[in-house]
């Protein structure tokens, strides 16, 4: 619970000198959800957001904001960690600093934070998106080296990350859960989990579908649920799994599972699995036989009241710009053709 000592004061303020959250954001050059997600406790603002703020409500940012504007916000982990080397990665989200345990390393990411609050800093140069995409890698690097900030990729399922984005653990969180015969699956599911006040950015349309041994001889989704295969599962709410109950028509699922895409394509080159459900670019990097089931929208969702925050805004840079459209779309099954498309959920 937030001590009374360290709670904003701008509501009080703005409310005091007769505007509304409307005229605070224009006269502070802010959007309006911004202002409501500052006065909820739900954002931090940044130093520029603050001043501006403060100036139109006539008082300093100490007054304002009080313990609330200095460096030292609360920290907590965002999952319990397994060791005590204190090895983690630190983003601030909201009102405050979240600590990733570095036994559970992302897909693509600098080095983590030492165990000392002293780095505390990087927090603030810190976007965090859970996801499943292969390529997120490709993303995380491309927005160091144009942005000179970090992107942290967690490797989530589309409904676990939605998950972390409601208990506020990330900023974005990545789902594949609409296809041609549902369009708006995407903007449902977060209806129906986080509400209004959210925007989807879309990232890109890929291919998901069966991967198999290279020397397979099934050539047809058909011939593949028809033959007595062993098959490798993905755990439900997962864009992979919504894909295989399709395939399986009310076949029971799969007693063996793994927890992402990679891990379905190492199952059937083992040899532990004869076939799973992947999207195409991880089965191409595992040089394996793929079965294109359907195509799905990948979109990235983020608070609108984040709008105004300077690593979403660079995020939206990287993903419109003709660089990374270019190296994403050249990859196995990627079409860019809606990338960087924005829209309200509501």
């Amino acid at each position: 619970m937030t001590d009374a000592s360290t709670r904003n004061r701008v509501k009080e303020r703005r409310t005091a000198v007769g505007l509304t959250q409307a005229e605070l954001a224009e006269r502070a050059g802010i959007s309006r959800s911004a202002v409501t997600a500052i006065e909820g406790e739900r954002l931090a603002p940044s130093v520029t957001a603050a001043l501006a703020i403060a100036a139109v409500l006539g008082g300093s940012v100490e007054e304002l904001f009080g313990q609330a504007a200095s460096t030292n916000s609360p920290e907590v982990w965002a999952w319990n960690p397994t060791d005590l080397s204190g090895r983690c990665w630190r983003a601030a989200v909201g009102n405050r600093t979240i600590l990733y345990p570095a036994g559970a390393t992302p897909m693509l990411t600098p080095l983590p934070d030492s165990g000392s609050s002293s780095l505390s800093t990087t927090a603030d140069e810190t976007l965090v998106i859970a996801c499943c995409d292969p390529a997120a890698g490709l993303l995380a690097s491309q927005f160091a080296a144009v942005t000179g900030l970090r992107l942290l990729v967690l490797p989530r399922s589309s409904r676990q990350a939605i998950e972390m984005l409601r208990e506020g653990l990330v900023h974005l969180a990545g789902l594949h859960l609409a296809t041609k015969e549902d369009p708006d699956r995407n903007s449902q599911v977060i209806r129906e989990s986080l509400g209004d006040g959210f925007r989807l950015v879309r990232i890109a349309r890929w291919q998901e579908g069966i991967a198999m041994s290279p020397t397979a001889k099934h050539r047809s989704v058909r011939a593949v649920v028809k033959s007595n295969l062993t098959w490798v599962g993905r755990e439900p709410g997962s864009g992979a799994r919504q894909c295989l109950d399709r395939i399986l028509d009310g076949r029971p699922a799969p007693a063996r599972m793994t927890r992402h895409h990679q891990g379905v394509t190492e199952a059937v080159q083992s040899g532990w699995a004869d076939a799973g459900v992947c999207v195409q670019l991880a089965s191409a990097e595992a040089g394996l036989h793929f079965l294109p089931v359907q195509e799905e929208a990948y979109d990235a969702c983020f608070p609108d009241s984040l709008s105004d925050d300077r690593r979403i805004k660079a995020f939206l840079s990287v993903v419109r710009s003709p660089a990374y459209r270019k190296l994403l779309g050249e990859l196995p099954g990627y079409d860019t053709s809606e990338t960087g498309n924005l829209w309200n959920v509501n």
